[in-house]
Parts: C-alpha cells; structure tokens; sequence
C-alpha cells in the first residue's frame, strides 16, 4: 500500500505539480502548451515504459548472464510488454513487493524525468517536437542510465548507490 501511495504521490509530482508550475512560468498565451507537453510526456512515457522501457532497465541482472551481449549498457528484452511481470516479487530488485508494483512505482520516476526537461523546453519547442524528443531520450538516456545505477549495470556493480534519484532522475533531466 506505501509503494502505490509513493508511486501516487510521484505521479503528482508531475501532474498537476510540473504542469501547473511550469505552466505559471510562461506567457499566457504558452500555459495550455506546456501543461499539454507535461500530460503528453505522461501518456507516451507510460506507453514506452509498457512496452519496452521496463525490460531495458530491469530486463535481467548481469550477476545471472544477460543473453544480449550488453549485460552492463542494458538489460535484455525479458519483460517486454510487461511479459512476466507479475504479484510475486522479483528477487533480484524488489525483495518484498510485488513486481507489478515496483514497475508501476519506477514508471513515475521516468515519467517525471522528461517532465523536468519541459521546463528547459517551455515556449521554445513544438508539442510534436517534444515528444519526439522525449521518446529517443527515454530509450538512449533514461533507460540505459537507470539500468546501469538502478538495475544491476556496471555503475550499480562498481558500487554507485542512488537512493534519492539525484544521478538517474535528475542528472538525466540535466
């Protein structure tokens, strides 16, 4: 129950906490666009985080021998479109919740990630534009550094602890 309500409380975070503030920052004119761009960066988020952003970061640990030659930059498609996620727990990640809710509570974290970058973004860009952006930077940034701290890479196995989310979120967010 504390992981939904942690996972809730993230997805506030963004929606109405990101929208509404970066909403305040700009013009008048410019608020309808960039609350738009946050709830867009929710919805495709949510999409590649389904399909194939859970298996790019968790897809398997490099300890068991991931199969797809790339063991330390990302993880292999075991999980894709959330094939096997399941209420048991994973033992390799989330030793005490069910899996499925450990996947939805780290959604919140990529979601809010490219939230944040709406604000460097906010008058200046397109709303196709940003999610365009939003998708190959989910895939080449967010996934492959969450999996190197988060899900077993090499930074997590030279010893990188990341609690708090400052390295994978918000470096990343830059």
């Amino acid at each position: 129950a504390w992981m939904m309500t942690s996972a809730a409380l993230v997805l506030f975070m963004t929606l109405p906490g990101l929208a509404l503030f970066y909403g305040g920052l700009v013009r008048k004119k410019n608020v309808l666009s960039v609350v738009a761009q946050c709830f867009g960066c929710a919805g495709l988020v949510t999409i590649l985080w389904v399909v194939c952003g859970y298996s790019i970061v968790f897809g398997e640990h490099p300890a068991e021998g991931a199969s797809n030659g790339f063991p330390w930059l990302i993880g292999n498609m075991k999980h894709f479109f959330m094939n096997g996620v399941s209420s048991t727990p994973d033992g390799n990640y989330c030793y005490w919740v069910s899996e499925n809710v450990f996947a939805m509570y780290q959604m919140m974290f990529a979601i809010i990630t490219p939230a944040l970058i709406t604000g460097a973004f906010a008058e200046r860009i397109k709303f196709i534009s940003k999610l365009a952006f939003t998708s190959l930077w989910m895939l080449l940034v967010y996934a492959p550094v969450c999996h190197w701290v988060w899900g077993g890479g090499w930074l997590g196995a030279m010893g990188v602890r990341d609690f708090a989310g400052g390295l994978v979120v918000h470096a990343t967010a830059g």
